[in-house]
Parts: C-alpha cells; sequence; structure tokens
C-alpha cells in the first residue's frame, strides 16, 4: 500500500511541475524575445554611433531610446533614425 501512495504523490509532482512549466512558457518566451531584440537594437545603435560619427549621424543613449530598442529591437532602432531625421 505504501509503494502505491508514493506512487500517486510522484505522478502528482509530476503532473504540477508540467503544469506550472506550461503556465509560465509564455512569459519566459516573452522575456528572451525582449532580451533578444534589445541586444540586437543595442548593438545596431553601437554600429550606428560608430560609423555614423563621421557624418554626423549619432543617437543618444537615453531612457526613452532604451524603451524603445527594448520593445521593438531593431525596428525600434530604425524608428529612432526616422525620427532624428524628421526633427
Amino acid at each position: 500500500m505504501e509503494s502505491v501512495s508514493m506512487i500517486v504523490v510522484i505522478a502528482a509532482i509530476v503532473l504540477a511541475v508540467i503544469l506550472v512549466l506550461r503556465i509560465l512558457s509564455k512569459p519566459i518566451r516573452f522575456l528572451f524575445k525582449l532580451l533578444i531584440n534589445t541586444a540586437l537594437g543595442f548593438v545596431l545603435l553601437w554600429i550606428i554611433n560608430f560609423f555614423g560619427g563621421a557624418i554626423g549621424l549619432a543617437l543618444e543613449f537615453s531612457l526613452f531610446n532604451a524603451l524603445l530598442i527594448g520593445l521593438l529591437g531593431i525596428p525600434g532602432v530604425l524608428l529612432l533614425l526616422a525620427i532624428h531625421f524628421l526633427l
């Protein structure tokens, strides 16, 4: 009888772990995507500042730029460039 209750407890723990992982998979994927977008956006911003300095094109590293790049990634950098040229 003891082995049957142990199997039930182990099965319940396994099911609980699987349930928690399924619930947390979307937020983890979102955070991973946000991290990748941020990294790619900042690399592109650094490249633009490095090479664009020779022609007078430079975008500052500010909180607004960081939030925009973090949310949009490379399109965020392109949007910042468009804003820079229009204003």
